[in-house]
């Protein structure tokens, strides 16, 4: 499949030829949205907790015998039922949300939403994508100059792929609202759905198939 690339100033430079076995791929709904929902909750944190009886401090003595006082028998003061009692049914951190995928399950799901994109024309090839200073001007004008002069880049938010790691880009993008980076070869599911435009440079696209072509 060819597409269009550009320069930082959105000028037209020429075609690529992108390999069909990434940007080619029939969608299976069913398997992104498997994929997207493991990678969250794989993120989920455990952070809610409650103590059980057998947790909370104190309670270890009969509170009163267990007949003649004309009350209820009661064998702890930490019963659920007592203020300063452990909580019945509550949440705990021993949780696990973690959900496995297979390697070969989660490559196809990312090619598919890659795929997705070609077909939505949400796709920008640059040849290069270069700052000389981390100044968040520069980052914005090039942002402006894409929208302006390429047809189907409009509002939205982008997602741009570095083929290494580029700190000047990186602080550039942090300023920027709805815009953020990652390095090709850490492409995932959940975050390419997560914004509008995917933005990546020739390099970025050689780096993809030499991460997930193996």
């Amino acid at each position: 499949m060819l597409i269009n690339t550009y320069n930082q100033s959105g000028e037209k430079t020429g075609q690529i030829e992108l390999p069909k076995e990434i940007f080619e791929i029939s969608l299976n709904s069913n398997l992104v949205h498997q994929v997207a929902v493991s990678q969250m909750a794989n993120k989920r944190q455990v952070i809610a907790h409650t103590k059980t009886r057998a947790n909370v401090s104190g309670g270890g003595k009969k509170p009163w015998r267990q007949k003649g006082t004309g009350r209820a028998r009661h064998g702890s003061t930490r019963s659920p039922i007592w203020k300063g009692g452990g909580v019945t049914f509550g949440p705990s951190n021993e949780r696990v949300f973690k959900k496995r995928i297979p390697k070969n399950m989660k490559r196809k799901a990312l090619f598919m939403v890659l795929t997705s994109k070609i077909k939505e024309k949400s796709l920008i090839v640059l040849d290069d994508l270069k700052l000389e200073n981390a100044k968040t001007k520069l980052m914005a004008e090039i942002i402006k100059n894409l929208r302006i002069k390429i047809k189907d880049f409009k509002k939205g938010s982008i997602f741009i792929a570095l083929s290494k790691k580029d700190n000047n880009i990186i602080k550039t993008c942090r300023n920027i609202p709805k815009i953020n980076t990652i390095q090709a070869k850490d492409l995932n599911v959940l975050d390419l759905l997560s914004f509008k435009y995917l933005i990546i440079t020739k390099q970025g696209i050689e780096l993809i198939k030499k991460t997930f072509l193996k």
